[in-house]
């Protein structure tokens, strides 16, 4: 066994190896392009139709929520995001983007620990010329 101490073990947290300047400021966790078919639009042609939706979210965490060693019980838990947008919008109907944003920004702002919050939904399939339409939600 060796004597040596391995810091990465002994102090997780940086704590002592990083210059101050250097320290994170800001926390991020990301669902990123979460591709969802359901039936949103007020089109006649869109209403039962489904169309795919396409999700991203970043949450900013405070440093107390963002695990500092490799312990599943001190991690802010972002499969969160990916299961709630699911049930949140699983048999359900929407008119517009705008309001499953809001949606989605309510369910995950509530969270502790959050001290910031991006949402964007956009439909990748409404003109052959761009690569989606859609609405975005931010706190700064």
């Amino acid at each position: 066994m060796s004597n040596i101490s391995d810091p990465l073990v002994d102090e997780p947290c940086f704590d002592g190896l990083i210059p101050a300047s250097l320290a994170p400021r800001t926390r991020k966790l990301v669902l990123e392009d979460y591709a969802l078919d359901l039936d949103i639009g007020f089109h006649d042609f869109e209403v039962g139709n489904p169309q795919k939706l396409v999700v991203s979210v970043e949450v900013w965490v405070d440093e107390a929520s963002f695990a500092c060693r490799d312990e599943v019980d001190l991690a802010w838990n972002y499969d969160f995001l990916r299961t709630a947008i699911g049930a949140l919008v699983r048999g359900r109907r929407f008119n517009l983007q705008e309001t499953l944003a809001r949606e989605i920004y309510g369910l995950v702002a509530a969270r502790h620990g959050v001290t910031a919050i991006r949402v964007k939904t956009r439909k990748p399939d409404i003109y052959p010329d761009c690569a989606g339409v859609g609405v975005e939600l931010s706190s700064f």
